[in-house]
């Protein structure tokens, strides 16, 4: 038995389900857009088994991409949970055969409510298809399951088909990295987002030199700064940087290093940032460019700190 030609097959098999799923994308994904982005409700998203776990996530994935939506389990429904389903929702009912009983049974609900049923189903012609206002089609040739049994290609499908929902209605919401942040404050990428770079810079007592300053001055303004630079200024106005690569540079172009100033030594044009900037641009800059550390100033080109690269992991300011 070879393993990794098995395990290719099952990809395979589910990469040409998402591809003939693309090429039938139709104006009924473009109904359920309008539909869902027209409602002054949420999104009430209903599955069952295998379809219920990828109805979870993608309820939790249009939530949190700016489109309100839950899920509910069918069959708690049926036990007091319909009355969390107001007139103004939209129902995204999920069902493979389109015949499962237990969603089959929240139909007339949605009937009196008048709530706008999106059926995702791989049966066009089946109970659910026929009730709906939309069906998108979530149709597999066959599983990835050796068997063509287990629930593989077709979940695959259902769960793609809720982020191409998720994400378009977030576009069309005009969605922003900041909005993104506010729903996930507790984890790093929300820290990211949120966190400002005068939140995490070190400032206060910065390690500072005078353009004229002496080989031996500007190491003992590295050491005694602790974050492996020093900054070179010509009285309020910031002329250079000096790092431990520079000072080897130093040492390797010239006979005489240690009679060198730090306008000798420096790198001109440091690279820079403003406080009030994210810290996740920041970052972004400090990785494209290849360095640890950006030089710190406001609006008015002011010396505020230095932001390093593993400071957000810290989530501390030093001063």
């Amino acid at each position: 038995m070879d393993v990794l030609e098995l395990a290719r097959n099952v990809v395979t098999t589910e990469i040409e389900a998402l591809e003939s799923m693309a090429k039938r994308l139709d104006a009924d994904f473009c109904k359920a857009i309008e539909i869902i982005h027209g409602v002054r409700g949420r999104v009430v998203v209903v599955g069952m088994g295998k379809s219920g776990i990828i109805g979870r996530k993608i309820a939790a994935t249009m939530a949190s991409t700016g489109t309100p939506s839950f899920f509910v389990h069918p069959g708690e429904a049926f036990h007091g949970d319909l009355g969390m389903i107001r007139p103004s929702d939209v129902a995204l009912m999920i069902s493979n055969s389109g015949e499962t009983e237990e969603l089959i049974r929240l139909l007339p609900f949605m009937k009196y409510q008048k709530n706008p049923v999106i059926a995702m189903t791989g049966k066009r012609d089946s109970t659910l298809a026929r009730y709906a206002d939309v069906v998108l089609d979530v149709s597999v040739e066959r599983e990835a399951c050796n068997n063509n049994l287990a629930p593989t290609s077709s979940t695959t499908a259902t769960l793609v088909m809720g982020d191409a929902l998720a994400v378009v209605l977030s576009t069309l919401k005009g969605f922003q990295p900041e909005d993104f942040a506010r729903f996930h404050p507790g984890g790093s990428l929300g820290r990211k987002l949120l966190t400002t770079v005068a939140d995490v810079m070190h400032s206060g007592d910065l390690p500072v030199c005078e353009v004229g300053a002496g080989f031996k001055d500007v190491l003992h303004t590295i050491t005694r700064g602790r974050l492996g630079l020093a900054i070179v200024m010509d009285g309020a106005v910031l002329q250079g940087v000096i790092t431990d690569g520079d000072i080897r540079r130093a040492f390797e172009g010239s006979e005489t290093p240690l009679d060198l100033t730090a306008s000798e030594i420096m790198t001109k044009q440091p690279l820079t940032t403003i406080a009030s900037e994210r810290f996740g641009v920041a970052e972004e800059k400090m990785r494209e460019a290849k360095v640890n550390s950006l030089i710190v100033l406001d609006e008015q080109n002011t010396l505020m700190g230095v932001l390093q690269i593993f400071d957000l992991g810290d989530q501390k300011v030093s001063s």
